[in-house]
C-alpha cells in the first residue's frame, strides 16, 4: 500500500499513520509518501510545489513498484492525496505501473469548485490551510534563501489571491483557471483508469460538492459511495482508537 497525505498534510499525519498502522497490522507492507514540500522536504527541491506535479508522484509509485514487481500494488489517498492517487491510476498504464486498487477518501474533483468552497464556507478551514501554507512557505525560503522571497505571497488575504500569485510567479501556468484545470479529475480526466478505483465521499463535506460527482467520466473500473455524513475526511463515529474510514478501508483492501 502506497499512502498520499492531503495538502499541507504528510507522511506522519495522525489520519496516515492510523490508516497505516491498520494496514500493517492487516499484514500489508506500507509506503508513506511525502509530496514535494510536505514533511520535512522542503530542502530536497529548488522548485516549488504545486498540484499540478503529478509526474514525479508516478515516477515515486513506479520505483516504488519496480522495488518488487510481483507485489499487488495498492494506493489510498486522502483529499488531495485523494486526487493525486486517482491521477496516478490514470497514468499507470503508460507508465508500466500494475496497480491493483486504489481508494480516494474525499478527493479534490474540481480545485476551482473547491477554492470557492474554502473561501466561502467557515473561515476554521480557510484560516488552517492559510496558516500552514504560509508555515511552509517559510520553510521552502529558508532552505532557498537566494531563490526565494515570499513576502508579498505570503501577505496575501485570502487562499483565492495566494494562489493567484503563486500560479503568476513560480509556475507557467497562463491563469489561475488553467492552474486548477490542469489538477481536475473531472471530465475525461480519469477515462484511461484501469485498477479497480473506489471514491468516498460526504454530503455534508464542506470542501468537496457531491454534485460534482457527475462531472466524473464514469466507468466499470470506479465506484463512488457517498455517505450522509463524515465532514471533510473525518467520518469519525466514536471516540475509540479507529474510525469508520479506517476500517472501511481496512475492508475493502482485504476483499481486494
Amino acid at each position: 500500500m502506497v499512502l498520499h497525505h492531503g495538502w499541507e498534510g504528510s507522511a506522519d499525519s495522525l489520519y496516515i499513520l492510523s490508516l497505516g498502522q491498520g494496514l500493517l497490522d492487516a499484514g500489508f507492507d506500507v509506503i508513506r509518501l511525502n509530496l514535494r514540500d510536505h514533511g520535512p522536504t522542503h530542502h530536497l527541491n529548488r522548485e516549488l510545489f504545486h498540484s499540478c506535479r503529478i509526474d514525479e508522484v508516478v515516477g515515486a509509485v513506479r520505483q516504488i513498484h519496480q522495488l518488487d514487481p510481483g507485489a499487488e500494488l495498492s494506493l489510498a489517498g486522502f483529499s488531495l492525496g485523494g486526487n493525486f492517487a486517482l491521477r496516478v491510476g490514470a497514468r499507470a498504464g503508460a507508465a508500466g505501473i500494475r496497480l491493483k486498487r486504489i481508494v480516494a477518501v474525499c478527493p479534490v474533483l474540481d480545485p476551482a469548485v473547491t477554492l470557492e468552497a474554502l473561501e466561502r464556507g467557515p473561515a476554521i478551514y480557510r484560516e488552517y490551510f492559510m496558516l500552514k501554507w504560509r508555515r511552509s512557505l517559510r520553510r521552502k525560503q529558508q532552505a532557498w534563501p537566494d531563490s526565494y522571497d515570499f513576502t508579498a505571497l505570503a501577505g496575501e488575504r485570502s487562499l483565492t489571491a495566494m494562489t493567484a500569485r503563486m500560479v503568476a510567479e513560480y509556475t507557467e501556468f497562463p491563469s489561475l483557471a488553467d492552474y486548477l484545470a490542469g489538477y481536475a479529475i473531472t471530465g475525461e480526466a480519469l477515462a484511461a483508469l484501469e485498477a479497480e478505483s473506489r471514491i468516498i465521499t460526504a454530503l455534508d463535506d464542506p470542501m468537496i460538492l457531491p454534485a460534482d460527482l457527475v462531472r466524473l467520466k464514469r466507468q466499470a473500473a470506479l465506484s463512488v459511495t457517498v455517505t450522509r455524513r463524515g465532514g471533510h475526511c473525518g467520518f469519525v463515529d466514536s471516540l475509540g482508537a479507529s474510525t469508520w474510514i479506517d476500517r472501511e478501508l481496512l475492508a475493502e483492501l482485504s476483499r481486494a
